[in-house]
């Protein structure tokens, strides 16, 4: 893709997600996720009603007094976005694209994030980590973020989200809000990685994926290819077995994609590629409000 079909879809999508940042998400993103991190403050001596669990153990065996660790709610927040950019999110067959709706959701969930003078960092993924951007403030920041996911061209084309988690583990040190976005056909053993991140950040996975990928139409034989691996295999879609067989393979993907989430205390959406994703974001902001 050369430069200028990248600014303009740059600026294509900076209209359209700044639009839907401001009218919808600001106050919501702002009360779902503002403040949730506590950052250290100082030690005083213990006072009546402190919470036993903050009590510097090591400072009260030394003045053989209690004394408390006081923390307080962090003022501002960052926001890493995991984006998946293997092979699989160029495939999209009504408005667009599936890497180019996890764009726009990036896009419209770090305008908001800056609106509020919050951080954005990006990482980027396929089958290892790609890239990754520390999170700064400002529109001139989002902007390079978006350009960056727009001109990605990644060195593997399959997905492995552990890799993606484990290098989150090593460059965010505060507590953060993470958001995963990808179509999820990531046959990788994430769950572990999952499970560690998913303890000191609030983890959200949004899962985008193409109405065409639930099922096979009955079309008779078609050559199919994964866009992964490259394989080409000529399926018999007349035949209702297999049919079925695809339509509980990608059921079996769905239920992964929540067990995992789920369990692990990480909050989950699906939003079909071709649809408005306000209405499922704005949704999910307000029930995973705290």
């Amino acid at each position: 893709m050369d430069a200028n079909e990248i600014i303009k879809r740059v600026k294509r999508i900076e209209l359209k997600s700044k639009r839907k940042a401001s009218n919808l998400f600001m106050g919501e993103y702002h009360s779902s996720f503002k403040g949730r991190g506590m950052i250290f403050s100082e030690v005083r001596p213990y006072q009546y009603g402190d919470d036993v669990r903050n009590i510097d153990w090591n400072k009260t065996a030394r003045y053989n007094e209690a004394y408390v660790k006081v923390f307080e709610e962090e003022r501002e927040l960052t926001m890493y976005l995991l984006v998946d950019v293997s092979a699989s999110g160029n495939f999209g067959t009504r408005k667009q694209i599936k890497l180019e709706t996890i764009a726009e959701l990036c896009a419209t969930l770090a305008f908001s994030a800056t609106t509020y003078n919050d951080k954005v960092g990006l990482l980027l993924y396929a089958d290892q980590v790609e890239k990754v951007i520390p999170p700064k403030k400002g529109k001139q920041h989002v902007l390079r973020l978006v350009r960056e996911m727009i001109a990605c061209e990644p060195k593997t084309q399959g997905t492995n989200l552990a890799n993606a988690l484990e290098q989150l583990m090593k460059i965010a040190k505060r507590k953060s809000t993470v958001f995963i976005l990808s179509d999820f056909i990531d046959h990788s053993d994430y769950e572990k990685a999952l499970r560690i991140v998913s303890k000191k950040h609030d983890v959200t996975a949004i899962r985008v994926f193409d109405e065409k990928e639930q099922s096979f139409p009955d079309i008779g034989l078609v050559n199919v290819q994964d866009n992964e691996t490259g394989e080409i295999r000529l399926i018999d879609t007349s035949s209702s077995s297999v049919r079925k067989q695809y339509a509980q393979y990608f059921r079996d993907l769905s239920t992964r994609f929540q067990t995992s989430f789920s369990k692990n205390n990480a909050g989950h959406l699906s939003i079909r590629a071709d649809q408005d994703y306000v209405l499922p974001l704005l949704n999910y902001f307000k029930s995973h409000k705290v």
